[in-house]
Order: C-alpha cells, then structure tokens, then sequence
C-alpha cells in the first residue's frame, strides 16, 4: 500500500485519551492550516467511535478558526440522543483550548423505505482521462510553486476531472458554474464501512468550493482570491468504497456577501448516487498588497 493513503488511515486511527475524547494528528507539509476535509473525516470518526449499532446518515458542520497543522486536534464527543433508531452525536474539535470545528452527527438503525435517485450526467469514463500528476505536469507552468509541489507528492486521493476547462487558458473563462469529477483513494482499502465512510468525508471537501469561481472566471489559485470553507454538510444514501471510482458532480447556485455556495452530488461508477453535499465557504477579493505572507 501506497505511503500516502497509509499515513491518512494512520490519521483516521484516532487515539483514545478518555471516555469521548479522542486525539488526532494532520500532516505538516508547509500548509499554514489543517485541510478541511481532514478534520471533517476525524469528527467522524471520533463521533463514531461512541456509537455501536449504527452507521451516520447527515452530518452537519461549520468550520471556526483555522487548524493549526503542528499540533494534535481534541475531539471531544457529547452523546446527544440514542433512541430506538436515530443517535445524534455532538463533535468538537479543539486547539490551542479553543474550538477549530464543530460537527453535529445523526446515526440511523438500517431500515427499509421507498427509494429513488437522480441519475448521473454523461462523462467520459475515469480510465480514459488523464491523471492528476499528467494534468500537473501539462499544465505546471500555470500553477504557484507551492500548488506544484502539492501535485508532485503521493497523494491518499487519485483526482481526474472530466473537462479540462478549469486548467490553461480556459480556466479565465466565465462558464456556467458546474463541473464534475473522479476521485477515489489511490490503494485498495480496508473493507470496514467506516473507513470508506471516513475517506468519502475526507473527499467531499475536495474541489467543491473552485465550482463557484468558475462562474467568475476565477481560480483558487488566484493570489488575489481568498477562500475558505465556512460549513459542511454531508449525506451518506447508500453503501459504497471510496477506492474505487466515484463521480463527484458540483455546482454553485449562488454567490454573493463574498461567499460562495456549492453543491455536489456522488455517484458509483456504475451510476448509483451515495452520498449529496453542500458547502457555504468565504469567497473573498482583496489587492495583492494586503496579503500576508
């Protein structure tokens, strides 16, 4: 297995300090803050570790101050509720003594019910697209030192978009907001559903936010563009394995007040819809002297 998607499940393992308190650590590469999506997949697992007899079906997030990736994240769990089918777990994350984070979990008892889904656009198929590292590489002339450098190392998440409109020229045009992607953990993982459930949360937060920009024909990698998730929210539908391939279909319905909010939904690669998201985050413009460094 691959160093990379080892290191996250050694991340998702969270230890165990005392009864509904866990410790997690971030990696440390030069980032000024811990990733979003890490600290979304660690709630949830922390919240998961208090609740035996059933799986999460929402989870409801907002972030509060950026995570420092230097040092450990206390989760701290509050059992809310456990009724005869739905538990609802309170998880915050904490730093320096202060909250970071802060996720509202609900688990359900399986049970059957009417079902129905919405079914998945016309993309080309994963396999015939380029990888993350090829796009890097065709189009690293374009992107900040720092961006390259993220590319160039082993990624836990394989990333190939189904439309190379966000990277070249293109990547200045104002397009409808919407795009879509494949992703997936890089190795074959283990079989337990919380892992999958843990590396999906992870994923989630994963180009969702660039969506909105596209309307403006602006990047995340805009020096003049600040961005930053607000909240999270998330959908588990169906079972699913976040090693193999799953689509990731986005779009932004509105922008404005400088944030921005998105949309996704994610689909097998066999067009089963397993999980829905939607994310508010800052979408802030400000001259390139009034960045600090």
């Amino acid at each position: 297995m691959g160093a990379a998607v080892v290191e996250l499940l050694q991340q998702l393992d969270l230890e165990k300090i005392e009864e509904n308190i866990f410790r997690g650590i971030s990696p440390h590469r030069g980032w000024k803050r811990v990733f979003g999506g890490h600290v979304i997949a660690q709630a949830l697992v922390a919240a998961e570790q208090t609740v035996s007899d059933r799986a999460p079906h929402s989870l409801h997030a907002y972030f509060i101050l950026p995570g420092d990736p230097a040092v450990p994240i206390v989760y701290q769990v509050a059992r809310l509720r456990d009724g005869n089918s739905f538990s609802t777990r309170r998880c915050d994350a904490i730093q320096h003594g202060q909250a970071i984070f802060s996720l509202l979990a609900s688990f359900q008892r399986e049970e059957d019910g009417l079902s129905h889904q919405i079914s998945p656009p016309e993309v080309p198929d994963p396999e015939s697209l380029p990888s993350d590292r090829e796009l890097s590489e065709r189009f690293a002339a374009l992107l900040p030192p720092e961006i390259q450098a993220f590319f160039a190392r082993e990624r836990a998440i394989e990333i190939r978009p189904t439309s190379l409109r966000r990277y070249g020229a293109a990547a200045r045009t104002v397009l409808d907001p919407s795009q879509s992607v494949w992703l997936r953990a890089a190795e074959r993982l283990p079989d337990d559903p919380a892992i999958h459930r843990a590396f999906l949360a992870y994923l989630s937060d994963m180009t969702l936010l660039d969506t909105a920009l596209i309307a403006h024909g602006r990047s995340i990698f805009d020096k003049d563009i600040q961005v930053a998730s607000l909240d999270h929210a998330l959908w588990f539908h169906r079972p699913f394995r976040a090693d193999e391939w799953l689509l990731y279909v986005q779009d932004s319905p509105n922008s404005g007040g400088a944030r921005g909010l998105t949309r996704g939904q994610i689909f097998t690669s066999s067009g089963v819809l397993v999980a829905s998201v939607a994310q508010e985050g800052l979408i802030r413009c400000r001259s390139i002297g009034s960045i600090k460094a």
